[in-house]
């Protein structure tokens, strides 16, 4: 397929592919919808009420989300702002969907991490924080709530660079918290924005500084002993904090912070405009063989991040979302699955707003497209155009803690038992293990929530009520089939396999697993992330 690469160029250039993280009900799922609002793809942006009121939130679009008010699942949006085209991947807060989370993330150039002002940095947030670290890619920070009272501005700015141990440079501070919020003085733009124009500045939302950062003439603020304590405290900022350098900011080492309210909408507008103005493009990916895989490389490419079945339960449908690397896709094109090495040409493919959906007509790399999938993909899988092979490096796969031996409730629907747990084992919501000489089912997890998750989308999506008995906490190891000796299974270890049938050593205890090692020296066990 002949490229334009001119063309290619400016279109990648364009494109802005970031996720937003958090912990649990810091109000990432409401910025996510204010930002979608702003670039006109939802008219009203309204946040994950009571379940009697029938709103949520856009990208919550499963059923067990809706009825939990919590993201089980990352979801996908994109849309059109100024002159950049974002994708957005709105992921779950909840530490049990760590997994899904940590896979997308691969999938992203930048981080948006939300914070509640209440509650500071929280264990999730960290978790999340850690794996955008080690990929270095830059991290904006929005610190949330400021229409409510909350922790003082300093004492927040300064766990987030002792926890995360990252520099943080305030884009701008509050004048005010709760009830008394007047707005936040802009320190970037050097403007004051105001939460209510009509009230403080005849309607106008930014009130412009002079040259020392001060109001010109007569103003009602200046009245303000709050006026008076900002000038004081960005002026502290100014001399004993960070220095702003896009460099560090591009390369992870230092996180841009705002402060504002997703709820009101307040502050959002100005962090949207300025985190894509400093948020980077799609960038180089390095493969496998550790060569270099350019977004502007006439040849697509793209792997496979997520898989997510029953998106439409009408259509009993299953989606393969993959992030393209390189080039461009039309539909028709011609790919190579590099793990099988057989060729598919991908004439269904979509584009996500939650739930809803649009064919893609035309796509380049940064993007987030979905292909209908009958089977032939797994998450981490490459897909190339060209002859030169391209395999990217697998994505992290976590290590169960939690494990259930299950088993359909009405042996009459074997075959839609099965299909439910393939399918719910290949989108990774669950671990699948079998017992070494039975070949009983057993769940692996890393949060009992997953399994919560599990059962209910058997019994609503696949018709399928599953009997599920607990095993209990586990620490699971695998073996190298060749040091592999049957006799090593007792009451304390049970020996299973995995879905591609690795031997694999589920221990009751940390003692249990020393007294294994003590006993077989010899034997190198090991486990995922």
């Amino acid at each position: 397929m002949k490229v334009d690469q001119q063309l290619l160029k400016n279109e990648v250039n364009q494109r802005r592919t970031f996720a937003i993280i958090s912990h649990p009900d810091a109000g990432k799922t409401t910025i996510t919808e204010q930002m979608l609002k702003l670039g006109g793809a939802i008219r009203q942006a309204g946040t994950v009420k009571g379940r009697k009121t029938g709103k949520f939130a856009t990208s919550d679009w499963m059923e067990v989300e809706k009825q939990r008010g919590i993201s089980v699942t990352s979801s996908v949006m994109h849309f059109n702002y100024e002159d950049k085209h974002v994708n957005i991947l709105d992921t779950p807060g909840h530490e049990d969907f760590s997994e899904d989370t940590y896979r997308t993330l691969m999938a992203v150039d930048s981080g948006v991490m939300v914070v509640d002002t209440a509650n500071g940095i929280e264990a999730q947030t960290e978790k999340l924080f850690k794996v955008c670290r080690m990929r270095g890619i830059p991290i904006f920070t929005f610190m949330n709530k400021l229409d409510r009272d909350g922790r003082e501005p300093i004492d927040l700015v300064e766990e987030l660079e002792e926890v995360l141990e990252i520099d943080a440079y305030p884009m701008n501070w509050p004048i005010g918290t709760g009830r008394s919020l007047i707005g936040v003085y802009d320190i970037y733009h050097n403007r004051i924005e105001f939460n209510d124009p009509d009230e403080w500045n005849n309607g106008e939302t930014y009130l412009p500084l002079n040259e020392q950062g001060e109001i010109e003439g007569e103003h009602r603020l200046k009245e303000d002993r709050l006026y008076e304590q900002v000038l004081e405290e960005v002026e502290l900022l100014k001399i004993a904090g960070n220095e702003f350098s896009k460099e560090a900011i591009a390369a992870g080492e230092l996180t841009p912070v705002f402060f504002g309210s997703a709820l009101t909408g307040f502050g959002v507008e100005s962090f949207l405009k300025t985190f894509l103005g400093f948020a980077p493009e799609p960038s180089t990916t390095i493969d496998q063989e550790e060569l270099a895989v350019e977004p502007t490389d006439e040849n697509f490419s793209g792997f496979i991040f997520k898989i997510q079945a029953n998106m439409d339960p009408k259509h009993r449908d299953r989606i393969a979302f993959v992030r393209i690397c390189s080039g461009q896709f039309e539909p028709g094109m011609s790919v190579t699955l590099s793990r099988t090495d057989r060729d598919f040409r991908l004439n269904n493919s979509t584009q996500f707003m939650a739930e809803d959906r649009e064919i893609v007509k035309h796509a380049v790399a940064g993007d987030i497209i979905g292909l209908y999938d009958t089977g032939n993909f797994q998450i981490g899988d490459t897909i190339y155009e060209g002859k030169d092979q391209v395999t990217f490096k697998e994505l992290p796969q976590f290590t169960p803690e939690i494990f259930m031996k299950v088993e359909p409730k009405n042996v009459m629907k074997q075959k839609s038992y099965h299909k439910g747990i393939q399918q719910l084992v290949q989108e990774g919501a669950i671990q699948l293990y079998k017992t070494y000489h039975t070949e009983e089912y057993i769940l692996g997890a890393v949060g009992q929530l997953q399994f919560e998750v599990f059962e209910h989308r058997m019994n609503k999506e696949y018709n399928s009520e599953v009997v599920m008995k607990p095993l209990g906490n586990k620490i699971a190891r695998w073996i190298n089939p060749d040091q592999l000796d049957e006799n090593m299974s007792s009451n304390r270890s049970l020996l299973a396999k995995d879905r591609y049938d690795q031997p694999v050593i589920l221990f009751e205890s940390d003692f249990a697993l020393r007294w294994f090692s003590d006993k077989y020296p010899e034997v190198e066990l090991y486990s995922l992330l």
